[in-house]
């Protein structure tokens, strides 16, 4: 029974770790994989002395650190909220609205971003027209991109998250609660040393699988958002939209796969270091 799983992860997952070799070749499409000039460290050597890679992992590091932090708080949060009210039409309706964007691709999330921030028929600029004020170009200036990102992304997954940690939340058993009822414990009480402390493990393990993949950001996301506007670059290219551009829009098939290698490599490290010290500190929440 378990054949079938290991063929799929040997044939696309194994296999196509061949391709890493790129990342140490000057790759032209007449030569091939194996026939490209062998260049070492130079793809790497050239992305940091460039300062990209500096860049590129500050910007992907940042923004996927307060995915993590933000959305597992908001989502820990609104379960909480869910979990505690009474009508049961109010909460399955608040919850089937809240899980609503998840199904949302990227494409209409970016059309509803360019309807809402373009210069000449965007909602924020008409409504500041329609007071007398003065319009603002989001597309030209870097700044409220950060903020505008990090929204779209919570508010995309605010729903599924919330879901996982209701799940988790549904799963204590109600005798704690009615333990402390008698001893005269309010709701604030209740939520502060049974609902939290229960939801630690859940919350600690969501972090802990977050952060594997906190130099993968959100392609779809930040693809459909920014596109190819080099203005925004400096505040909003991550190492996904630089090896993007390499491969579709440069050609330069070496430097793409360093950078990708890179990515792989630093999650790596960081998903063991993390598990390490989590092991060391409370061993029963270790992945490993």
């Amino acid at each position: 029974m378990i054949a079938p799983v290991l063929v799929f992860f040997v044939v696309f997952s194994y296999f196509p770790m061949v391709g890493v070799y790129y990342a140490f070749t000057n790759y032209n499409f007449d030569g091939g994989l194996f026939g490209s000039p062998f260049v070492g460290m130079q793809n790497f050597k050239f992305l940091y002395e460039s300062g990209a890679l500096l860049s590129l992992t500050k910007n992907t590091v940042l923004y996927n650190l307060a995915f993590i932090f933000i959305g597992n708080l908001l989502q820990l949060i609104c379960a909480i909220f869910l979990s505690e009210l009474t009508s049961k039409w109010f909460k399955k309706t608040a919850q089937s609205i809240m899980f609503l964007p998840f199904f949302i691709s990227f494409v209409l999330v970016g059309a509803f971003v360019f309807n809402l921030f373009n210069t000449e028929t965007g909602v924020i600029n008409a409504l500041l027209k329609q007071f007398g004020m003065q319009t603002y170009d989001f597309y030209m200036n870097t700044e409220p991109w950060k903020y505008i990102i990090i929204f779209f992304n919570v508010w995309k997954g605010l729903g599924y998250g919330t879901v996982i940690y209701l799940a988790a939340i549904m799963s204590i058993s109600d005798e704690y609660h009615e333990a402390a009822k008698i001893d005269g414990a309010n709701i604030f009480h209740r939520i502060r040393y049974i609902t939290i402390p229960m939801l630690i493990p859940t919350f600690i393990l969501l972090i802990l699988l977050s952060l594997g993949g906190i130099l993968k950001g959100q392609f779809d996301l930040f693809y459909q958002i920014i596109g190819n506007n080099g203005m925004l670059y400096e505040s909003t290219d991550i190492i996904d939209t630089y090896v993007y551009r390499s491969l579709a829009v440069n050609f330069d098939i070496g430097m793409g796969t360093a950078a990708g290698l890179y990515q792989s490599f630093f999650g790596f490290v960081l998903v063991m270091t993390v598990n390490w010290i989590i092991k060391k500190t409370r061993e029963d929440y270790a992945l490993f």
